[in-house]
């Protein structure tokens, strides 16, 4: 990064950094919707995440390596309280292994969907985990988002919302979200003062160890010779962009605004989806789902604007 460039960073101010990394943060993981439901039918979900965090975890090193002064590297090989980070990780890697079980289930718009319920539920958790108080403007408008979410999740069928009548899929990435929102409080509460880059280093390790002992079956069962070509398309979009990128930009917005702020851009992914899939000639969803993304978006807009919490 060029003096010229890390002086702009500098002057944009530490909220509106963490703003940006976290408008960025949904485009990525929207595009991992797209992709992983086109790879997910082809391979393993638990073969899948543990190979992306093979490929990630010395990307992140050589990353935190590169913008680490000399004087503290130690930090990167000697991490305080170790056990942090296999917590951390195994969460993100419970988020990542449903994701991909989800996707095999249902449509990436409706995963996209039930991913827009994290911000409530972080706020939720936060308050609990952080003592982190949402305004009544920050809970309102996560609510609307939320309910805007549902709409999409239940495909605008009133009598399927009164019914509760919920997918597999969504069901099971549900739970994934859950897990995902769990950690996002606990990245605040378990840094010890490391810099963002070290801290999703770890975290990543953390991830690896947990997946490739829990993947290690399906990883021996997987003929990695005949995999289609957009499966390896996945495999290294999220092991670069989607895992060492997100990791890094989830944890930068994280340790800069609020963690319910920070995950209101999830709120984001619905609208992305539904214009891959359009654009890539999958058909576009029915108006009245569309309608559902469009108050997820409101929510957003209102969240934004909102004085910080």
């Amino acid at each position: 990064m060029s003096v010229e460039t890390q002086k702009a960073v500098t002057a944009i101010g530490p909220r509106m950094q963490g703003h940006l990394a976290m408008a960025l943060f949904a485009f990525l993981i929207s595009i991992s919707f797209f992709i992983g439901k086109r790879a997910a039918p082809h391979i393993d979900p638990a073969a899948l995440t543990a190979v992306r965090y093979v490929i990630a975890i010395p990307l992140l090193g050589v990353l935190a390596f590169l913008f680490t002064p000399a004087a503290e590297r130690s930090a990167i090989m000697r991490p305080k309280a170790l056990w942090r980070f296999p917590v951390l990780g195994g969460l993100m890697g419970i988020y990542f292994i449903l994701m991909f079980v989800a996707l095999r289930l249902t449509s990436s718009v409706s995963t996209g969907a039930v991913l827009t319920l994290m911000p409530l539920m972080t706020a939720i958790l936060s308050f609990f985990i952080l003592r982190q108080k949402a305004g009544v403007t920050v809970l309102g408008s996560l609510t609307l988002a939320a309910l805007g979410a549902i709409w999409v999740i239940f495909r605008g069928d009133l009598n399927a919302i009164l019914s509760f009548a919920i997918g597999k899929g969504e069901l099971v990435f549900l739970l994934g979200v859950l897990a995902h929102a769990l950690h996002n409080p606990l990245v605040r509460k378990f840094n010890r003062g490391e810099s963002t880059i070290v801290f999703a280093l770890w975290s990543a390790i953390g991830a690896g160890v947990c997946l490739l002992v829990f993947g290690a079956p399906a990883l021996l069962e997987t003929d990695w010779g005949h995999l289609p070509s957009v499966v390896w398309v996945c495999i290294f979009y999220l092991g670069t962009v989607a895992t060492a990128g997100s990791y890094f930009l989830l944890q930068f917005g994280l340790l800069r605004i609020p963690a319910a702020k920070a995950n209101a851009y999830m709120l984001l992914t619905p609208g992305y989806v539904i214009l891959m899939e359009g654009l890539a000639g999958s058909g576009w969803v029915a108006p009245q789902v569309m309608a559902g993304a469009l108050v997820t978006l409101i929510g957003l807009a209102i969240l934004i604007a909102s004085p910080e919490v």
